[in-house]
C-alpha cells in the first residue's frame, strides 16, 4: 500500500468513525439485549498477500450460521439472519467496525473483499494467485456490482451455494482484477461515492458507465436483471 493510499485510508476512516460513531452505542445496546446476546462477529478471512486475519462486524446472523445449512453463502430471508441483522445489512451498518480494519492495516476502505476460505477457493486458480496483491476493503468494484448479490442467489430452483461458485465468482474474481489494474486515486474516489448510491439504489447498473473497460455483465446477470425489471423493480 502507497503512503498515499494509507493517508486516504485513515483520513476517511477518521472521518466516518468521528461522523458515525453516535451509531454503535445503540446498536450495541439492540445486539446486546436481543437475538443470541452477541454484539461483535469476528472472522478469520483471507486478506493481503492471501495471509489470514480477523475482520470486524457487528453481529446480524446465529453464531454457528457458518456450520449450518449454505455456509458462507447467505440468500435473501435467510432464516439464520438475527431480526435487527436484517436492518444492519441491508443498511450495511453491520460494516461499520471494519474502520478499526482499516485503522489496524489489514483492510483499506478501497479494495477486493476479503473472503472467508471457502469462498475464496471458489475463485478461478488466476484469480486466487493475485486477487490479494492489494489490501482487501471495506467496498471495492465487485461489493459495488453484487450489493444486493442475495437476489441472485434466492432464485427458485436455484443452488445457491454452487450458482455462486459457477457464476458469482468467476465474474466477481474479474472485476476485482481489474480493480487492480486500474488502481488510481480517482477511481477509489468514485467507488466511495457509488457505494452510497448503491445503498439507496441496490439494483442500479450505474458502476457500469461510471467505469470505462471494466468486464461487462455476463448474459446471466442480464437476463435476471430484465426479469426483475419487468416485475416493476427498476434500475436507476
Amino acid at each position: 500500500m502507497t503512503p498515499k493510499k494509507r493517508f486516504f485510508d485513515l483520513l476517511i476512516a477518521s472521518i466516518a468513525f468521528l461522523l458515525l460513531a453516535w451509531i454503535f452505542i445503540p446498536c450495541m445496546v439492540i445486539l446486546l439485549c436481543t437475538g443470541e446476546h452477541y454484539i461483535w462477529f469476528f472472522q478469520k478471512r483471507i486478506g493481503y498477500k492471501n495471509q489470514y486475519f480477523h475482520i470486524f462486524k457487528f453481529a446480524t446472523m446465529l453464531y454457528n450460521s457458518p456450520n449450518m445449512e449454505n455456509g458462507s453463502i447467505t440468500i435473501r430471508n435467510d432464516p439464520r439472519i438475527l431480526p435487527f441483522g436484517k436492518f444492519l445489512r441491508k443498511t450495511k451498518i453491520n460494516e461499520l467496525p471494519q474502520i478499526f480494519n482499516v485503522f489496524n492495516g489489514t483492510m483499506s476502505i478501497i479494495g477486493p473483499r476479503p473472503q472467508v476460505e471457502a469462498d475464496f477457493y471458489r475463485f478461478p486458480k488466476h484469480v486466487q494467485e493475485h486477487i490479494y496483491d492489494s489490501v482487501p476493503g471495506i467496498t471495492g468494484l465487485g461489493s459495488l456490482i453484487f450489493r444486493d448479490e442475495e437476489r441472485y442467489l434466492s432464485r427458485p430452483g436455484v443452488d445457491p451455494v454452487q450458482f455462486y461458485t459457477d457464476y458469482i465468482a468467476p465474474y466477481k474474481g474479474e472485476l476485482e482484477l481489474w480493480y487492480l489494474s486500474h488502481r488510481w486515486f480517482w477511481v477509489d474516489v468514485k467507488i466511495v461515492l457509488l457505494t452510497a448510491w448503491v445503498i439507496l439504489y441496490p439494483k442500479s447498473t450505474l458502476p457500469f458507465r461510471f467505469f470505462e473497460g471494466m468486464p461487462p455483465r455476463p448474459d446471466w446477470m442480464k437476463k435476471m436483471d430484465e426479469e426483475d425489471d419487468t416485475e416493476g423493480t427498476p434500475s436507476c
